[in-house]
């Protein structure tokens, strides 16, 4: 099920999220979600807490650079190899409109499980590298804007405080719907 993607300022983007201990159906439902949710956003990938559940999962999708790539769900990636460097402007879709250089690994090797409870690994560089490090960051809190220089923060100051009241607004929501509990 498609669910909007939350935006900067909601608390949630800040923590870190829990290991999967079993793949089963709702790790799939989940899966699904993360992969409508970010096509219907356009983004190219996206991370379970960016739809409000703190769970280690990611999706990627970088075909339409890369076409020989298909679209990946990875549980529990962990980066265990990275060299080189490759400077690049990133965005966010929970930062929509928002662009900064980031300077990310240039190859990276990540190990996981596959939406099936397979452990598989994946040789990336280039941008496929780039789109792995930004959603894996996600799962520990980590967002773009943290790697982005001061000065440049410093510009986005005022497109991050529109943004910071929209994803405190999630917060509230959740806050609200916790009590109707």
């Amino acid at each position: 099920m498609e669910t909007e993607v939350i935006k900067f300022g909601a608390s949630i983007l800040r923590q870190t999220c829990t290991p999967v201990s079993q793949v089963d159906d709702d790790i799939r439902s989940l899966i699904s979600g993360l992969f409508a949710s970010m096509r219907k956003a356009e983004g190219v990938g996206l991370a379970a807490p960016q739809i409000g559940v703190l769970k280690r999962v990611i999706v990627v999708d970088v075909s339409g650079q890369e076409p020989d790539r298909p679209p990946m769900a990875l549980i529990n990636p962990e980066i265990v190899a990275a060299d080189g460097v490759q400077n690049g402007e990133e965005g966010c879709l929970s930062f929509p409109d928002l662009y900064g250089e980031v300077r990310r690994a240039a190859r990276v090797e990540v190990q996981a499980l596959d939406a099936d409870g397979r452990p598989v690994r994946i040789s990336a560089d280039g941008f496929l590298a780039r789109a792995l490090q930004h959603e894996i960051d996600h799962l520990d809190g980590k967002l773009f804007i943290d790697h982005v220089s001061p000065l440049k923060r410093q510009l986005m100051r005022g497109s991050l405080r529109r943004l910071k009241k929209m994803g405190q607004a999630w917060d509230r929501e959740q806050q609200a719907e916790a009590v109707l509990r």
